[in-house]
């Protein structure tokens, strides 16, 4: 990919490639104005490749590979899986579940509620794995009514699935500012640093106490870094399935969470416990000793409930909020 430009300035391939150029600079590559990309990887100090562990043909090929990568990422556009489809499998006693392939479209939330240790988190394994008989439910996940080709089904699943689980706490030692723009690198668009800014906004929006882009996110709260990955995945990750596991425990608003995926025309799986959020579902996926039990599909009575459930929610919503604002509850 890169031997076309390796006689040509480098800006020919940042213009073409804009992340090509995080790649070099983060390697802390020496880039002159009117550098060619060989000049580039073929004229640095002797101490940089000595730093580097490698030699410059060495980090040619890394690059190329580098390059190759991360066009095939952005050209699995969220647009291209309009559906996923789950065929049925086994529960733990080795029944088969009783239910047809049921094929689920972008913009819908599909519940998973059953009791602790139920199996609603191997149905999300299965989902994240792309399971085609070789897990142990021996289910199957068809994307776009396909099975993947096996050698690609990994790094496509990589891509088109986005999961958020119940502890979100980061370990690395970044900013948030950092963290967003190394991210954002692998998703370039026009106007980068907007939607850094947006992401930001909206998770502030999701979570109790703010922070900023000079936040640490390793010292981030459970709910804050939870709120964080959700507004990323809303606006940045290209995609397009969501599991999300029990986000009623993530201390932040989780009606309005979801409201944001499935705008952003997301398939959204939630395990949950919590009866409003099941019922923003048309469909729930009722699991028992491993398998699914039971297809319910919301009924115009359970709509009247949801509503109720708005209600009471929303004023626990500002009692939780008078709370932890240290006011008192008695006048409410």
């Amino acid at each position: 990919m890169i031997d076309r430009y390796m006689k040509k300035p480098v800006e020919l391939l940042f213009t073409e490639y804009p992340y090509s150029k995080d790649w070099l600079v983060q390697i802390s590559c020496e880039i002159k104005p009117g550098d060619t990309l060989y000049d580039v990887l073929f004229k640095q100090k002797n101490s940089f490749y000595v730093s580097q562990n490698m030699n410059a043909r060495m980090l040619m090929q890394q690059f190329d590979n580098y390059l190759t990568v991360m066009k095939d990422m952005l050209e699995q556009s969220a647009q291209e899986i309009k559906s996923i489809t789950l065929c049925p499998g086994n529960a733990k006693n080795g029944e088969t579940e009783n239910f047809e392939p049921m094929t689920f479209h972008t913009g819908e939330i599909i519940a998973v509620v059953g009791p602790t240790g139920s199996g609603k988190s191997r149905l999300l394994e299965d989902i994240e794995c792309g399971a085609n008989g070789n897990t142990p439910t021996g289910r199957r996940i068809l994307i776009n009514n396909k099975i993947l080709p096996k050698d690609r089904k990994r790094r496509r699943h990589q891509k088109i699935v986005a999961q958020l689980s119940q502890n979100m706490n980061f370990v690395i030692d970044l900013t948030v500012h950092d963290f967003l723009s190394m991210h954002a690198s692998c998703w370039p668009t026009a106007d980068m640093r907007g939607r850094i800014e947006r992401i930001l906004e909206l998770a502030n929006s999701l979570a109790g106490e703010k922070f900023d882009m000079s936040s640490n996110v390793a010292q981030l709260s459970g709910g804050q870094s939870r709120a964080l990955m959700i507004a990323d995945c809303a606006l940045l990750s290209s995609a397009p399935i969501v599991l999300i596991d029990e986000i009623e425990n993530a201390g932040i608003n989780g009606r309005k969470a979801l409201d944001i995926l499935t705008g952003e025309d997301k398939i959204v799986f939630l395990t949950t416990h919590d009866p409003l959020l099941a019922l923003l579902a048309y469909t729930r996926l009722v699991i028992r000793n491993g398998g699914i039990y039971s297809v319910i599909r919301r009924s115009k009575k359970e709509m009247e409930i949801l509503k109720e459930l708005e209600t009471i929610d929303y004023r626990m919503l500002k009692l939780r909020t008078k709370m932890r604002n240290g006011e008192m509850l008695e006048d409410y």
